[in-house]
């Protein structure tokens, strides 16, 4: 009851916001919802009772070719404001409308045609057939990958388009993939455990640990109200300007930092023509017009400045500065931070309030940024330079 309510809360709100997140994560909480259903009716009974057995017998409620896609979806709307479900999409449901279109075989045949149990002549529910709990498995295995392929492609993007990288990296859309991890890790622990699907007595365990996650991941994800402002084939700031869609195909050659929630280029080089002249115009743009004092500078800015794509200001700041944007803007940013504590601005204002006047926009992201460059926390490196 209680994922059939969230279910429909989800999805009021997700037509009422135009939420496309809301939408997918409502049809995962129903199939959810579906999914317990023969464990909770068959302790109820249902299977030993004619006309109830039928009902389970026929009715697909464990969608084990559904669950996965929608859950991607769910991941993909989440992150990519710009994701448009696409007739090419429509591939992914393949499966689940072949298992569909077997359901009902399965039932015109054993209640309409033979009017008897031909399919059924076993007394065993074929959503719980090896065969499909084992394809439901892999399914799900393989949706994860995607999903962890769409947040590294959401992380490498964000941090080589955006100066406030760490504000948008959602806690939610961690979590989301670790909740999706556990649920095919306790898939795989009982699938070992036992593999009778259809022993609902010996099943409980599952069944519980399933209840729990499908519970967190409703509420969670309802509670969790996020809007992404990164676009997979383009990016839009409070200034409106865009990140072209020529970024895609660069962004996938970065590799991660050390010690570092960023993303850094490849050893793989990148032939710039006049490297040197645009890397002089970025710092002028940089030094002069400091523009990373802007708290939401995103790299189509400093492109448009340059009357250039977005593309080669990303190829000249990874390749040439061998940094990604947005640790090159925090760069800038901590040398200005650090010419004002050599003024010993620090002893008539807050730390903080001088970090907001370089183009920081919060305390976490600066101490993760100054620790970064100067391994050092802001405290430790004044007590150290600049001793009262």
């Amino acid at each position: 009851m209680h994922g059939l309510i969230f279910s429909v809360l989800l999805l009021l709100k997700g037509l009422k916001a135009e939420d496309k997140p809301s939408t997918w994560l409502s049809l995962f909480t129903l199939l959810c919802s579906l999914y317990i259903a023969p464990f909770m009716l068959g302790y109820a009974g249902w299977y030993s009772r004619d006309v109830y057995r039928d009902i389970l017998f026929y009715t697909p409620f464990q969608q084990l070719f559904l669950l996965p896609p929608i859950l991607y979806f769910y991941y993909k709307t989440l992150l990519d404001k710009s994701f448009i479900f696409s007739r090419r999409d429509y591939l992914h449901f393949v499966p689940a409308t072949l298992y569909l279109i077997y359901s009902i075989i399965v039932f015109l045949t054993d209640k309409v045609i033979l009017n008897e149990y031909y399919f059924y002549n076993d007394g065993k529910d074929k959503d719980f057939a090896i065969w499909y709990q084992i394809a439901g498995l892999l399914s799900l295995t393989y949706y994860l990958i995607k999903s962890l392929k769409t947040y590294n492609e959401y992380k490498t993007l964000t941090y080589n388009s955006i100066s406030f990288a760490e504000s948008v990296m959602f806690k939610w859309a961690q979590r989301f993939l670790i909740a999706f991890l556990i649920l095919i890790a306790i898939r795989i622990l009982f699938f070992i455990l036992n593999p009778e699907w259809d022993e609902f007595g010996k099943k409980f365990w599952y069944y519980l640990c399933f209840s729990v996650l499908f519970y967190y991941i409703s509420i969670s994800g309802y509670a969790n109200y996020i809007f992404s402002i990164t676009a997979f084939n383009g990016l839009k700031a409070n200034s409106d300007s865009s990140l072209k869609s020529e970024l895609i195909e660069d962004v996938k050659t970065y590799n991660q930092l050390p010690n570092s929630d960023s993303d850094k280029p490849s050893e793989e080089k990148v032939e710039i023509p006049d490297l040197d002249n645009w890397k002089e115009k970025i710092e002028k743009l940089m030094l002069v017009d400091k523009l990373y004092e802007n708290p939401k500078l995103v790299i189509s800015d400093l492109s448009d400045k340059l009357g250039t794509h977005s593309k080669r200001v990303s190829q000249v700041i990874n390749h040439g500065f061998n940094l990604n944007f947005n640790d090159f803007v925090n760069l800038y940013r901590i040398k200005a931070l650090m010419q004002k504590l050599e003024e010993r601005e620090h002893d008539i204002q807050t730390l903080l309030s001088l970090a907001l006047e370089c183009g920081f926009n919060s305390k976490s992201t600066f101490n993760r940024a100054f620790k970064r460059y100067t391994s050092l926390t802001p405290k430790e490196y004044i007590q150290k330079h600049y001793p009262k």
